[in-house]
């Protein structure tokens, strides 16, 4: 059998390749709850990684051996603490639940008698029956539903599952993954994929600079907003808010559930209102301060980060927040940042440039010591050259 009849023509190679590319979109409009959980997974790699990097260049530790390392320690952290901590607080948590009904059943009998002030007469009559029904709807039928919320928690653990056990398998298989992705490109191209990587890598690299920078101002400012409210444990609760600051859906509910919990627990060291007010208005604080967070320091920070427009970030922010909700917040600018690199690298090919800016100054494929210097040419090589 000749070469030519064992090669394909170039008809049916694109034919074949357009029905992978329709089949596995297709997979992953089918499977898009899945995809979300790998992207999850595949950003808390992303996250720890760093730590990895430095036990394998530090410790001289294997790969393997510095995932694992990282790996199970992040994950006793994060499991074993809430673990340890929840029969601890199991009573106080009840105490939590009671005190909220008894602050939806105050605030609902409030609004029910008309307020006088300054003689004149408030009717939130309307508003009151409204937060009645609330009550009634929300939080009393809570017991009588529990099969449903136990099947959404079964749901909720597997998808934790895997997103668990897919961090270790990015983490672990990441360096074999990339060459593989890498080696479906033709070879005489594979060069560029090998920097445009490089070049992206450092794109998110220094979205995690940002990250970091953005979290430590976060736990400053709640610390002392805590401070100056007198909440007891200001500094933790502060330290808490700026970690859960990583923690796309989940982290700011946790932040804010915790402070509140606290407020309504002990209360202030000044404030001379009720514990159920203190908490009330800890909550209004870190809902402001949150939220000038998402759409002003943010844009800052990142834009700093990746030299990138703090207007387009903003309006990037809104639009996924509007559309994915935190989840797609979070990720929004790096992709945004990954996305103009890989359509600069396009347009030059397109254009029929080199791939790469020639006086680029960031050098992403060899570290700077490895970087030869180019030799000098005398004055006489240069008239002979010319």
């Amino acid at each position: 059998m000749s070469d030519k009849q064992k090669t394909w023509s170039l008809t049916f190679r694109y034919t074949v390749a357009l029905i992978i590319f329709f089949a596995f979109v297709a997979l992953l409009f089918y499977a898009h709850e899945a995809v979300k959980a790998l992207i999850i997974a595949a950003f808390i790699a992303y996250l720890i990684s760093p730590a990895v990097t430095y036990l394998m260049a530090r410790m001289k530790l294997s790969r393997t051996a510095a995932v694992n390392t990282i790996y199970f320690s992040a994950l006793i952290f994060l499991v074993g603490a809430p673990a340890t901590l929840t029969p601890i607080f199991f009573d106080e948590i009840k105490i939590v639940a009671q005190d909220l009904l008894d602050l939806s059943t105050e605030m609902s009998r409030t609004l029910s008698r008309p307020v006088h002030f300054g003689g004149m007469v408030f009717h939130f009559e309307q508003l009151g029956e409204s937060l009645a029904h609330v009550q009634d709807a929300v939080l009393t039928p809570l017991p009588e539903e529990a099969l449903a919320l136990l099947e959404t928690t079964s749901v909720s653990v597997l998808w934790s599952l895997v997103i668990i056990v897919s961090v270790h398998l990015f983490m672990s298989e990441w360096p074999r993954m990339k060459e593989a992705i890498i080696s479906l490109v033709p070879m005489e191209y594979q060069d560029d994929m090998h920097e445009l990587y490089a070049r992206l890598r450092e794109v998110w690299m220094a979205y995690l600079r940002g990250q970091i920078v953005l979290m430590v101002v976060v736990g400053v400012v709640f610390t002392i907003a805590w401070i100056i409210m007198g909440i007891p444990g200001a500094l933790v609760l502060g330290v808490l808010a700026g970690f859960f600051t990583l923690i796309p859906d989940v982290g700011p509910f946790l932040a804010v559930a915790v402070a509140f919990a606290v407020a309504l627990l002990e209360g202030s060291s000044w404030i001379p209102l009720s514990n159920t007010w203190v908490a009330v208005i800890v909550f209004v604080v870190y809902l402001v301060l949150i939220n000038l967070k998402n759409f002003l320091l943010r844009p800052y920070i990142m834009g700093r980060s990746l030299h990138m427009n703090e207007g387009l970030i903003f309006i990037s922010i809104m639009i996924a927040t509007i559309l994915e909700g935190i989840m797609g917040a979070l990720l929004v600018v790096p992709v945004l940042a990954s996305a103009i690199v890989i359509f600069k690298y396009l347009n030059r090919r397109v254009l029929g440039l080199p791939p790469f800016e020639e006086n680029d100054t960031q050098q992403f494929s060899a570290p700077a010591h490895k970087i030869k210097p180019r030799a000098r040419i005398s004055t006489r090589e240069k008239k002979k050259n010319s």
